[in-house]
């Protein structure tokens, strides 16, 4: 494993000339910041030693490196799920990849349901909290020296950042919420028992993704900020059936406000 993750870094460092300390996963919702880098420079997924490929619409499966507010930067355009049938290693190999490559503060965004009865469809939220409820840990089996063994998760979200994060937005007059993130497996929505459930376990949103990048980053030392859009309503009397386009086209409208609030949160960095 650490083998390969080591050859795959040293792909990269021959092909790029940066060195960013900052990395962002442009999950649902901030598609759009890729267009704001500039002078990037783009690798498939494809031609990337012993990266998975992101098999879901919506995720383009392209590393960026580039610069965004000034600072050197790198970017996934596309993340890896455990539905769609890889590993606990191969979701969180690229946060492992960016340990090696000197990244020391990461930045991911993702589409939830919101299962808070004061939140609405289009809300951002600033994730205070995980609940991990994969059947599978991305630390599972032999550890690597990046971190200790068991690593404390009592601040998975930096505090600084998320300060950071609500004094733009009241800068910026956008309104956000702040709340705990369960991650599950998918690729099912949830129903409304289950919904009712993770509510009841003090999860303000439910998504599949973040969780185990999050766990994997702050092993290797990672900073972490994450922000949530909520895209649909697990409230009981509020759900309604739920697509994966229904999901896209909220992310999308309010990808204006989150890639605002990302891009100066880099800016500040």
């Amino acid at each position: 494993m650490l083998e390969k993750i080591k050859e795959t870094a040293d792909f990269l460092k021959q092909k790029v000339n940066t060195h960013p300390k900052t990395a962002i996963i442009l999950g649902t919702g901030l598609g759009r910041l890729a267009d704001e880098i500039t002078d990037a420079f783009s690798i498939s997924y494809h031609h990337i030693p012993n990266f998975p490929i992101s098999t879901v619409e919506g995720h383009s499966g392209k590393l960026i490196f580039g610069k965004l507010g000034g600072k050197d930067i790198m970017a996934m355009q596309g993340r890896f799920h455990y539905y769609e049938g890889y590993s606990m290693k191969q979701v969180t190999f690229p946060i492992r990849v960016m340990r090696e490559l000197g990244i020391k503060t990461l930045f991911v965004s993702n589409a939830s349901g919101g299962t808070n009865p004061h939140f609405k469809v289009g809300d951002l939220m600033i994730i205070t909290d995980h609940i991990n409820y994969f059947p599978e840990h991305p630390l599972h089996g032999p550890n690597i020296d990046y971190g200790p063994r068991f690593p404390d998760m009592s601040e998975a979200y930096s505090k600084e950042l998320r300060q950071r994060a609500l004094a733009i937005a009241a800068e910026k007059h956008i309104d956000v919420q702040q709340g705990v993130y369960l991650g599950t497996q998918g690729p099912t929505f949830e129903t409304p028992s289950e919904y009712k459930m993770f509510q009841l376990w003090g999860a303000d949103a439910v998504g599949m993704s973040t969780v185990p990048e999050v766990i994997v980053a702050r092993h290797c030392g990672i900073e972490v900020f994450g922000i949530s859009v909520i895209t649909d309503i697990g409230v009981e009397g509020q759900i309604q059936k739920i697509t994966h386009e229904d999901v896209q086209k909220a992310a999308d409208a309010s990808q204006e406000k989150m890639t605002e609030i990302m891009r100066e949160m880099i800016k500040r960095s």
